[in-house]
């Protein structure tokens, strides 16, 4: 191992050096997607981060252990389910192949594990039964609750103190809650839910708990560092830190890394806005090594806006990169080039991938002005070596090029025009419900002509580019 990493710790709100329960070996966890549907370009920014840390660390130590979890049990996977009236292996698998898809598009490599909870259910029993036995959850009306006020530390991640969450508690909706902070372990499965039988009855993992299981049983008790958006410190995380220590009586977790949030044209995502989108959508637009290269045009602590200007700026620049690369490509690189000390050391500084970026301009420009074979052979290695550690330039220049200068249809469709599309394909669904089949067809029509088809899933119908366009 070289010289230290160093990251921002939410817990302990500032940058410090990475400390590892073993000096050569690294454990990462990474909360990962609820599988109901597709991801978005919000559910790709931790996936691309987390996959960056992952790089730099192995280049860093000898061992990492690196995993990113599945829910596959959820009150909203449980109603697409039923919905569509289909187990819900078979909607969670369903997106689950759809995620490894739109993350291999992205550049992202698959972490060593991929725990999925309905794999976990006799750790999640093991550790709530632990929590009982310490005092630390009860029983009620067939739920285990955690029992907030037994972890006087409670709060400490998310800055928030216990006496001010109860003074802006809402009316308690669970009388059987000892205080509204409590939150649940284990609930109650009707019959037509999916449930496990356990000591409380037949039932279901509470959310919080289901990553605390996994850790402890991959990871161990304390783990090095834990990952996530932003939006899960509070209270996911902060749930996790409170079993974690009460169950086994020790430090959950050394060192905590959050990204920011993501927006689109300043706005937050969401349906009422037909903002959201879609990673499998925008690779309709830009090749997916483009939209890696977009979502780290921004530090990962900072919120980041995206804006089709951001996309057609990441063609352009990778589009410069490749043009340099081809021009050498009959070139063999020089053999064992180790990646730029400097951009190593600023991704080893908080991942400051926009730091990294910007010196790989620099070997750009190096390798254009190679006055020799040898320096050219020497400069084009350190320069795919060094991007490698952010997952970019590795493929074949031309074919990259190529990709990067195909049009698609969606381009050509504004996004500003993205609500007007939602509206057309809302009455559309009207028309079906209606059983006004002739007015659904035409507006059907109406949406391929503008670029988009239409797909009905057990969720409802969504908007895909197609490859055909008339705009």
């Amino acid at each position: 191992m070289t010289s230290t990493i160093h990251l921002h710790n939410t817990l302990t709100r500032q940058k410090e050096p990475l400390r590892t329960e073993q000096a050569d070996r690294v454990t990462l966890y990474v909360c990962g997607p609820t599988v109901y549907n597709y991801a978005h370009i919000g559910n790709a920014r931790p996936a691309v981060v987390f996959d960056i840390l992952a790089r730099v660390l192995r280049h860093e130590y000898n061992e990492v252990v690196y995993a990113r979890n599945f829910t596959d049990v959820d009150d909203k996977i449980n109603a697409a389910a039923i919905a569509s009236g289909s187990p819900i292996a078979d909607i969670t698998n369903r997106f689950i192949d759809a995620y490894h898809e739109d993350m291999t598009a992205l550049g992202v490599a698959s972490p060593d594990l991929e725990p999925r909870v309905t794999d976990h259910i006799p750790d999640i029993i093991d550790l709530t039964k632990r929590l009982i036995d310490r005092g630390h959850a009860y029983v009620e009306q067939g739920h285990v609750l955690f029992h907030v006020p037994s972890y006087p530390a409670y709060g400490q991640l998310s800055g928030r103190l216990p006496e001010d969450m109860m003074a802006g508690a809402r009316v308690e909706v669970a009388p059987y809650k000892r205080s509204p902070l409590d939150f649940v372990l284990w609930k109650p499965s009707t019959p037509e839910l999916p449930g496990w039988d356990s000591p409380w009855g037949r039932g279901r993992p509470g959310w919080h708990v289901e990553c605390s299981a996994m850790i402890g049983r991959h990871l161990g008790h304390t783990i090095d560092i834990h990952g996530g958006g932003q939006d899960l410190i509070f209270p996911h995380h902060e749930n996790e830190i409170a079993q974690g220590a009460c169950a086994n009586g020790t430090l959950y977790c050394r060192t905590w890394v959050h990204n920011s949030f993501v927006t689109v044209d300043g706005q937050k995502m969401s349906k009422s806005l037909g903002n959201v989108l879609l990673v499998r959508d925008l690779l309709a637009q830009a090749p997916g090594e483009a939209i890696r290269f977009a979502l780290l045009s921004t530090h990962y602590r900072r919120p980041m806006d995206w804006n089709a200007q951001r996309l057609q700026t990441a063609v352009q620049t990778l589009t410069r990169f490749y043009t340099s690369l081809s021009k050498v490509s009959s070139l063999a690189s020089a053999a064992d080039v180790a990646p730029d000390n400097q951009v190593v050391e600023s991704l080893k500084n908080d991942l400051a991938v926009t730091e990294a970026l910007a010196r790989l301009h620099v070997l750009r420009s190096d390798l254009d002005h190679s006055a020799t074979d040898e320096m050219r052979a020497l400069n084009k290695a350190k320069l795919i070596s060094s991007a490698g550690l952010l997952g970019l330039l590795q493929q074949e220049p031309d074919a990259a090029l190529a990709a990067l200068a195909a049009p698609s249809a969606s381009a050509q469709y504004p996004l500003r025009h993205r609500q007007y599309l939602e509206s057309l394909l809302l009455a559309r669904d009207t028309a079906r419900s209606t059983r006004d089949f002739a007015k659904a067809d035409a507006l059907r029509d109406e949406l391929l002509a503008a670029g988009f088809s239409i797909e009905d899933t057990p969720e409802g119908s969504r908007l895909r580019p197609s490859a055909r366009s008339v705009i």
